[in-house]
C-alpha cells in the first residue's frame, strides 16, 4: 500500500479508501490509484484485513456436492451474487447419503476459513429442526435452521405453491385427476412438491392416486415411474417432480405407445435448459435460480452489516410455462 501511494501520489489513507470502496474520493483520484494498482499488480491482504476490521469481506456456502441442475445452477448464481456484493465465495460441500448429518461439519469448515455469513444451501435433511452452533449470521434457502441467536433467515422459491400451480394447470385442462412422480423424500424440496401436488387435488375434489416409488431426480428413475404408470388405464395427466424425471417418463411413455399430450399430459418442474426442446416442448414450472440467490446474498448481506432484514420467510414466486406437452384429455376433446 506504501507503494502504491508514493507511485500515485497520494496518502495511504487515501489508497485504503480506493480499495474498501469508500465515498469521498475523487473519480479523477480513484482512477489514478488504480491505475497504479494494476501496474503494480497489488492485491489487498484479506487476512490483515480482516484482524484490522474485523471482517473477512467473504462468504460461506454450504452445498451438496452433486451435479444435480438445481443445487448446481443454484451454486453459480450464489457466487456470481457474492461477486457483485463485493464479497469472497467459499464453498463447503456434503455428500449424498449424509443427510443433515454432513451440515455441521461444513459449516465448522467455513467458519475455521474465516466467513461473514453462511448460506445453506443444502437440501437434504431428515425431516427433523437442525441445530447449528454458529457465531455468524446465516440464511437458509430451506427450511429454517435454528442457532444460538434464533432461528436463521429463509429465503426459497415457493415449492409448495409451484406444485399446487402445476397440478391446477393439468385439473383446468379437464383430467379427472393427476398423477405424480415424487422426487426423493429425504429432500425438502420433494416434500413440499407432494405437498403442493395433494393440497391442489383436495381443493378440486380430485382423487388421490398413490405415489409411485420415489424418485432420484434422474431420467433413469423417470423412466421406471413412467413404465409403471403407463399400465395404469385411466392415466391421462402427470406431474413429475423434475424436468430429468418427466423426460425419463417421456421416453417410457412413447414406448408403450402412448403419445403426449394425446393420450398421457406431462408437466416438469425447474425449466432446464433443454426443456424448450424435447419433443413436445415440455410444459414446466420455471424456477428462477439467480433471483434465489440474489435475494439471499441480499438479505444476508444486511445481516452481516446490521442493516434492516426480513425476519419472516421470504417466499419467491415461481411461474408455470406452459409448452407442448399438456392438453385437455381426449374425452374433453
Amino acid at each position: 500500500m506504501t507503494e502504491v501511494a508514493r507511485a500515485a501520489g497520494v496518502s495511504q489513507k487515501t489508497v485504503s479508501r480506493v480499495v474498501n470502496g469508500e465515498p469521498h474520493v475523487s473519480a479523477d483520484v480513484r482512477d489514478r490509484v488504480l491505475g497504479v494498482i494494476r501496474e503494480l499488480d497489488y492485491r489487498p491482504n484479506n487476512a490483515a484485513r480482516a484482524l484490522l476490521m474485523g471482517r473477512y469481506r467473504r462468504i460461506g456456502v454450504v452445498s451438496l456436492g452433486t451435479a444435480l441442475y438445481g443445487p448446481s445452477a443454484l451454486l453459480i448464481d450464489l457466487e456470481r451474487a457474492m461477486q457483485r456484493a463485493g464479497y469472497l465465495f467459499a464453498v463447503a460441500s456434503t455428500l449424498e447419503g449424509q443427510g443433515g448429518s454432513g451440515i455441521p461439519a461444513a459449516v465448522e469448515s467455513l467458519l475455521e476459513q474465516g466467513v461473514d455469513g453462511i448460506v445453506l444451501s443444502e437440501p437434504i435433511d431428515d425431516g427433523t429442526p437442525l441445530r447449528l452452533n454458529a457465531n455468524v449470521p446465516m440464511v437458509s434457502l430451506g427450511e429454517s435452521v435454528h442457532l444460538a441467536g434464533g432461528p436463521s433467515t429463509v429465503v426459497r422459491a415457493d415449492g409448495v405453491t409451484a406444485a399446487r400451480i402445476a397440478t391446477e394447470h393439468l385439473l383446468a385442462l379437464g383430467h379427472r385427476t393427476v398423477r405424480h412422480i415424487p422426487g426423493p423424500q429425504d429432500w425438502w424440496t420433494a416434500r413440499d412438491r407432494v405437498r403442493g401436488w395433494r393440497e391442489a387435488l383436495a381443493a378440486a375434489g380430485a382423487p388421490e392416486p398413490p405415489l409411485p416409488a420415489d424418485g432420484d431426480w434422474t431420467p433413469a428413475s423417470g423412466y421406471a415411474a413412467g413404465q409403471a404408470l403407463a399400465r395404469v388405464p385411466d392415466l391421462t395427466a402427470v406431474f413429475a417432480a423434475n424436468d430429468d424425471m418427466a423426460l425419463g417418463a417421456l421416453r417410457a411413455f412413447t414406448e408403450a405407445g402412448l403419445t403426449v399430450p394425446g393420450d398421457v399430459s406431462v408437466v416438469g418442474f425447474d425449466d432446464i435448459p433443454a426443456a424448450a426442446y424435447l419433443s413436445p416442448p415440455l410444459t414446466t414450472v420455471r424456477q428462477d435460480f439467480a433471483a434465489v440467490a440474489t435475494r439471499a446474498v441480499e438479505v444476508l448481506v444486511a445481516m452481516i452489516e446490521g442493516r434492516p432484514h426480513p425476519a419472516q420467510p421470504v417466499d419467491l414466486a415461481v411461474e408455470l410455462t406452459v409448452r407442448d406437452s399438456t392438453a385437455p384429455p381426449r374425452s374433453n376433446r
